[in-house]
């Protein structure tokens, strides 16, 4: 039977990893056993960071909105009560937009948002 040289494959696997790697510091970047265990932890980092962002952007948009909310005169919880008690399908990233960049159309959905509370 041939013998099998590895050289390839294993030049592939590497090369796959440091490529990963560019940019990192040090032997980080150009040495394989290290560049490998720091790939891994940046995989790690980065998969519970995707669920992270996803909790920072909702509290960022309940900042947003309360800010507003108390322009007007009302809590963000008594806000978000008379939202869903109005029918009003609107989410949180939507009504943080328009509380940053259309206060005009925020202050109309708050009206309507009120004045459907109240009746």
């Amino acid at each position: 039977m041939a013998r099998v040289k590895r050289g390839v494959t294993a030049r592939a696997r590497h090369k796959r990893v440091l490529e990963q790697a560019k940019g990192y510091y040090g032997r980080r970047k150009n040495t394989i056993r290290i560049a490998r265990q720091a790939v891994e932890k940046a995989g790690q980092y980065a998969y519970r960071d995707r669920k992270v962002k996803k909790r920072s952007f909702r509290a960022l948009w309940i900042q947003r909105i309360n800010a507003a909310t108390r322009e007007q005169g009302v809590t963000y919880s008594a806000f978000m009560h008379a939202l869903s008690n109005s029918g009003l399908q609107l989410d949180r990233k939507v009504l943080a937009d328009l509380a940053m960049n259309e206060p005009a159309a925020f202050k109309a959905v708050f009206d309507q948002v009120m004045a459907g509370a109240t009746a």
